[in-house]
């Protein structure tokens, strides 16, 4: 908050000194418009980047040139409307209409804490805001909108939206603003835009979580209500997608759609939450999850063996499938080795004596796996093993090791690995070690 009201404070200076409004500051931005309104009154208060004399002077010709009725530049009718005292902004509200620029700060005072001034902001907001001005103030509008007494602009814009042809939302859909993209697609989703194909597509591709989950219940919502739907490309989006709660939506709709046999090649998926549905939708058409997963993992040199095998085998097995697990630790693959470790975890069947050695596996995987399982056991460990793996000649993930097993098992080994590695070259080791220092 502090640095915002710094950078407006610094605007405000430059908008006094008559620089344009473009120059100011970044007029693209919302933050720049809130932190703009933010810095104006601590240089009011300090004068903390003009002198005393330039900004009294300042505020002498706005009011002056507000009361007289005369025209001010636009930089300083931006200063008007952010001005300390009610009266100029109000009086600043209605000189706006010349000034399009402007309008971000008349979305601002549509949540000003003095109720005249809010009231007259609103009237003016209502006279100048159009569907296509909607659209562009849109992220400054659902930021304010988070403040208390901002949701006038918000309802709004959406009532212009709603009654303005659906391509008006094209942009918005693509925008950089996250909040922007949710609620153009929250409008999609009510107003039925899109076909279930294509918001399936969004929930596999869209980088933002909410975006995804809405449209992927909104999918399988539409393919519910719509038996004669064609449900092909809406699954294959959401089981391809990189999302796991995408994914796990797509698995579990698998049996609604008549293809619960698919669900067994995501018993092995990567994501836990996707090994569950899969599991759910297995046995919900009579089959044996636990089975399946003891024959998959009974060769523990099968090249083809995928890691969610033996962490699957865990999460829903029993101890007695901790030795499966252990074989599996001599696997060709580093994936499958470090899944069999959080395997033993998920079983509480970690041997901290037989996991020890370990942490010396040259995948890094493995090692920080390991090195989870052991930690809470970190005294049962060989001090003297431990120290002689902070050496410089050892890989970065067994030294990160030795040092978290040392700083564990605390007292006088712990203190001389932490003071070892705070003049250590590698630097990730440096930093570590002065974040443990901190603690």
């Amino acid at each position: 908050m502090r640095e915002d009201i710094r950078g407006g404070s610094a605007a405000a200076v430059r908008l006094a000194r008559g620089v344009p409004l473009w120059e100011a500051f970044d007029c693209d931005s919302p933050a720049a418009w809130t932190a703009l309104d933010a810095g104006i009154r601590p240089v009011h208060w300090g004068a903390h980047y003009l002198t005393e004399w330039e900004w009294d002077g300042a505020g002498r010709m706005l009011t002056a040139a507000m009361h007289a009725g005369e025209s001010l530049s636009e930089s300083h009718l931006a200063l008007a409307l952010c001005h300390r005292d009610g009266r100029i902004r109000a009086a600043a509200l209605w000189r706006i209409g010349g000034h399009p620029d402007l309008l971000p700060l008349l979305v601002v005072r549509c949540a000003d804490w003095a109720e005249p001034v809010r009231q007259q902001a609103r009237l003016r907001l209502g006279e100048l805001l159009d569907a296509g001005r909607a659209v562009a103030l849109l992220p400054l509008i659902l930021r304010v909108g988070r403040r208390e007494r901002g949701e006038f602009a918000v309802g709004l814009a959406d009532e212009l939206l709603r009654a303005a042809p659906s391509e008006v939302l094209t942009t918005l859909y693509t925008d950089s603003d996250r909040s922007v993209r949710r609620y153009a697609y929250r409008r999609a989703v009510e107003e039925g835009f899109f076909s279930p194909g294509e918001l399936a597509g969004v929930a596999a591709q869209d980088a933002d979580v909410v975006v995804q989950n809405l449209c992927a219940d909104a999918a399988l919502a539409a393919l519910a209500a719509d038996a004669d739907e064609d449900a092909d490309d809406v699954l294959r989006a959401l089981l391809t997608a990189r999302n796991p709660g995408v994914r796990s939506a797509g698995v579990t709709a698998l049996r609604r759609a008549g293809r619960a046999e698919r669900a067994v090649e995501f018993l092995v998926d990567r994501a836990g939450i996707v090994r569950a549905c899969a599991r759910y939708v297995v046995r919900q058409v009579g089959g044996d999850p636990l089975s399946w997963y003891r024959e998959r993992c009974a060769d523990p040199g099968d090249p083809t063996l995928p890691p969610g095998a033996a962490v699957g085998l865990a999460e829903c097995g029993e101890r007695g499938d901790a030795e499966v697990l252990w074989s599996l630790l001599r696997h060709p693959a580093a994936g499958v080795r470090a899944r069999a470790v959080a395997g033993l975890r998920v079983l509480d069947a970690a041997d901290v004596r037989r996991l020890v050695p370990l942490l010396d596996d040259p995948a890094p995987a493995v090692v920080r796996e390991v090195t989870a399982a052991i930690l809470p056991s970190a005294g049962l460990v060989p001090e003297e093993w431990l120290v002689e793996r902070l050496g410089a000649g050892w890989p970065r993930p067994v030294r990160i090791a030795a040092f978290r097993l040392l700083a564990e098992r605390g007292g006088a080994a712990g203190q001389q690995a932490l003071s070892t590695l705070l003049g250590d070259p590698d630097e990730e080791l440096r930093q570590r070690a002065a974040q443990a220092a901190r603690r």
